[in-house]
């Protein structure tokens, strides 16, 4: 018998999250743990919660142990922080971080796959006089790596927000604010010798925010179908987020800094907000971080560097109840504390959502069926058949022994039942079939002999061959395939001949001040390029 153990997470809404990131070659997504809560789950169930999305990038603010312990052996590339409080004592003296070097970092590699490491975060915005210490402590650390031989293999830099250009608008006149460069010039130097990247925190949403009536919110959200052109250089931006970053581009070429990379290390767009915040909404934050993986994932770079690859963690995992301030700063979670979704995603890129309604992602009336992809590891789905029949909340009675469905007993049957059953009991909408990209939608009943399938019958209803309480699953873990039972193909055979399509629809809205081209808009098939 197959192990059968529950794991206590959550897929709804983020069913499809990041089944591409980390399969591409080029650009990847990741995501900012931050953990500015007392709610939280704990880390091993976060880790679990990440793994099962499918997240191969993450970003953490401090080197906690618990931590780093969650994370080793999952292959998810981590980004640790050195706090700004700890700037000091690593700056003045080597032996702080060696020490740290060897009880935080070195016991724990590279079973946790730490990958870069940020010393301090936008210390430019910190009321404290810490720039100063920065590149100190970075040199430091870079040392110890040395020490321990993994000055290669882990890559030292800093955060930093966009206060430290003086300008940023239009693009070609980006350059860095005079106030920081007695920080910036070592700074740079150090990125440029040790081919780190220069990190930065990219934020549309309160350039909008502060100035509604200069920045459109379509701009803000990439769905202008208008173009701002630079009068310096003739580029077109459709979007401030391609406009922020170009900014910071010529700001290192102004400084002949050209061949370091850039690393957006937070974006995103806040689900809520105080009653001022109005475009602080789910349609609002949807729509930015959709358009966003969208861009990201196709490579599409930017108009000054068209295909250039870009690394972005999206902030945040968890709205957190503890962050100081606007509404708004608690609510940047793509996941609440109890792990369900905040709102719906597609993080694949491949397909267009009306975001201001989530009447289309109502299901099809018992016209589909959602099963396992033959594709899918058996890990995957093990993983993914413990989650829907313990905090799914699917029946998974039927596929028990001497139950309806429990013959043919191999994961992917049991698997593609217990997919389905979660997938219309929550609407039977795209992104419930996700599963972490392990489950796909079919048009064929799949239902053999006397194991029905269950289809919608109404709003959160559903029809199944089984009406009793839910409980764990167990099955052999064999790969021998379903069979063909009354003329009905099996699961895997489906799950073979599926396509996909999609359509994007651009609204446009852009301040009169600028000049404008207007796009036409686009239709596409399959976006994705991996």
């Amino acid at each position: 018998m197959g192990k059968r153990a529950g794991f206590n997470l959550i897929f709804y809404g983020f069913s499809l999250l990041l089944m591409f990131l980390g399969h591409c070659q080029g650009s990847n997504v990741g995501i900012c743990y931050g953990r500015n809560a007392d709610d939280l789950p704990t880390p091993n169930k976060v880790a679990q919660l990440v793994q099962l999305h499918n997240i191969k990038y993450l970003r953490i603010y401090d080197s906690n142990i618990q931590v780093l312990k969650a994370f080793a052996n999952t292959g998810v590339e981590l980004m640790i922080g050195i706090p700004n409080s700890d700037l000091l004592p690593f700056a003045q003296f080597q032996s702080n971080v060696d020490t740290w070097l060897k009880n935080s970092i070195l016991p724990y590699y590279p079973a946790a796959k730490i990958t870069y490491i940020t010393v301090g975060a936008e210390v430019t915005e910190s009321p404290h006089n810490v720039s100063a210490l920065v590149v100190p402590a970075m040199n430091n650390v870079l040392t110890g790596l040395k020490k321990a031989g993994l000055h290669k293999k882990i890559k030292v830099s800093s955060t930093h927000s966009l206060g430290v250009l003086s300008r940023s608008f239009p693009p070609s006149a980006g350059a860095f604010s005079s106030d920081f460069a007695f920080f910036l010039k070592p700074l740079l130097e150090f990125l440029a010798e040790n081919q780190s990247p220069f990190m930065i925190n990219i934020y549309p949403y309160y350039a909008y925010r502060e100035s509604p009536s200069n920045v459109s919110l379509d701009y803000a959200l990439f769905e202008s179908s208008s173009e701002v052109i630079d009068p310096n250089t003739g580029l077109l931006y459709t979007n401030m987020f391609d406009a922020q970053i170009d900014a910071l581009y010529f700001a290192l070429m102004a400084l002949n800094f050209r061949t370091i990379r850039v690393m957006v290390t937070e974006t995103g767009w806040p689900s809520k907000g105080s009653p001022k915040e109005t475009a602080a909404t789910p349609d609002n934050a949807q729509t930015y971080n959709t358009n966003l993986i969208r861009h990201v994932i196709n490579n599409t770079g930017t108009p000054a560097r068209p295909g250039e690859e870009l690394d972005v963690y999206i902030f945040s995992l968890f709205n957190e109840n503890r962050k100081p301030g606007l509404d708004s700063e608690r609510n940047w979670g793509l996941f609440y504390p109890d792990q369900t979704s905040v709102y719906n995603l597609d993080f694949t890129g491949r397909s267009s959502v009306d975001m201001t309604s989530q009447a289309n992602m109502t299901g099809s009336n018992g016209t589909d069926w959602c099963i396992a992809s033959s594709k899918a590891t058996d890990m995957d789905l093990q993983n993914a058949l413990d989650w829907a029949c313990s905090s799914g909340n699917v029946d998974c009675t039927a596929i028990q022994p001497s139950q309806p469905c429990f013959e043919p007993d191999t994961l992917v049957s049991h698997a593609s039942y217990a997919f389905n059953s979660y997938f219309q009991q929550n609407g039977a909408t795209d992104v419930a079939c996700g599963f972490g990209g392990n489950g796909v939608k079919v048009s064929q009943d799949p239902s053999y002999d006397n194991c029905v399938y269950a289809t919608v019958v109404g709003k959160n209803k559903t029809t199944s061959s089984s009406n009793t309480t839910a409980m764990s699953s167990t099955s052999s873990s064999s790969s021998s395939a379903i069979g063909v039972s009354a003329g009905l193909q099996s699961p895997e055979a489906i799950s073979q001949s599926e396509t996909h399509e999609s359509t994007i629809v651009i609204l446009a809205n852009y301040p009169s001040q600028y000049k404008i081209r207007v796009i036409q808009i686009a239709t596409t098939k399959d976006m994705s390029t991996c």
